[in-house]
């Protein structure tokens, strides 16, 4: 029942990137790094070419960027706050671990806060 529940939950991202690989349950096997390293070469060399900044050196340091990003995702103990950050910015179109990773950290800071005089 649990399995189903996060395939339900995580059946909407499917259209948001395309090859986008979910941090969440995560499998560390070597087919699953081949496909997570080629999500990020794709996504990478499409964002930074579309801007004018794909130079070799640009795409290389936003890859391990992102590949460093999707590594510490993976061990985010928020779950449920990773779900929504996914899928709040894989929806607009900002489907790249460092964003995601940026925003959970950003978004799991405020749950921690309360407004103070």
């Amino acid at each position: 029942m649990k399995k189903l529940l996060l395939i339900l939950l995580c059946l909407p991202m499917i259209g948001f990137g395309q090859g986008f690989i979910s941090p969440i349950n995560y499998s560390n096997t070597e087919s699953n790094q081949k496909r997570v390293i080629a999500y990020i070469q794709k996504d990478v060399k499409s964002t930074y070419t579309r801007i004018g900044m794909g130079d070799p050196s640009t795409l290389r340091m936003m890859e391990k960027e992102n590949l460093s990003a999707f590594k510490e995702l993976i061990k985010v103990t928020n779950i449920s706050l990773l779900q929504s950050v996914i899928k709040a910015y894989c929806g607009i179109g900002m489907c790249n671990y460092s964003t995601i990773l940026m925003m959970y950290r950003e978004q799991n800071k405020a749950n921690n806060e309360t407004l103070e005089w």
